[in-house]
């Protein structure tokens, strides 16, 4: 019997090959996978880079949702039976993903149980992540979400090192998630920087005094509205 990495390893396996129904997709920075209305007929997955995710409201206002990377899975909606997509998607920087159209979707899932296995882990994690979104949004005040949101964006708990995030992140972006203004993510970010939460010239690299002061809920990311 395998063991859980090999099986792991036998599905990504699966993803990164060729074959029925999939196909390599190589995107250059800000090419488009598809747009909101499309028609849902493929999954994606990614091989490298990072991609945004982002919705247009009927009035509109245009909101980043997520901001996904290598091992995820995007366009799942369409094995749920959503014929059109709710969301665009974006590459932040030079992208590979594959794309697996929905029938090879259903067929890998029923015949390879590693396979089922790696993506239902990715759908409970990303349930968990939107669950724990709400709740920030709800109950936290804006510095506190964009502290979470520039450690989610670093990668954090790695290791105890300092992480830059990569490719960098606009100010209007982090605006964007966190569901805030661009003046009051300035406002945050100098403060964090003067705090030595951060260190920001350019680039954010996120140290890990950071992530001290959200789990030991500081003075400093207390509420502020």
């Amino acid at each position: 019997m395998k063991t859980p990495t090999e099986r792991k390893l036998d599905a990504q396996a699966f993803l990164e090959k060729m074959g029925a129904g999939k196909a390599a997709l190589t995107l250059a920075k800000d090419d488009t996978v598809f747009v909101q209305g499309d028609a849902a007929e493929t999954v994606y997955y990614i091989q490298k880079g990072k991609i945004k995710v982002t919705v247009l409201s009927d009035q509109h206002k245009e909101a980043v949702v997520g901001i996904l990377g290598p091992g995820q899975f995007f366009g799942e909606g369409c094995m749920n039976g959503h014929r059109q997509r709710i969301s665009t998607t974006t590459a932040m920087d030079d992208c590979v993903v594959t794309s697996i159209t929905k029938q090879a979707m259903k067929d890998e899932l029923y015949n390879q149980p590693a396979f089922s296995e790696l993506f239902v882990a990715f759908l409970l994690t990303r349930n968990s992540r939107i669950e724990e979104d709400l709740i920030d949004q709800l109950f936290n005040s804006s510095e506190r979400r964009l502290a979470r949101m520039l450690l989610l964006l670093a990668n954090f708990g790695k290791d105890d090192r300092s992480q830059q995030i990569s490719p960098n992140i606009s100010q209007e972006t982090l605006a964007d998630m966190i569901g805030t203004t661009r003046s009051r993510v300035s406002f945050f970010m100098n403060k964090f920087r003067k705090l030595g939460l951060i260190t920001y010239n350019g680039h954010i690299e996120v140290n890990n005094a950071l992530l001290d002061a959200v789990l030991r809920d500081k003075p400093e990311l207390k509420q502020d509205e």
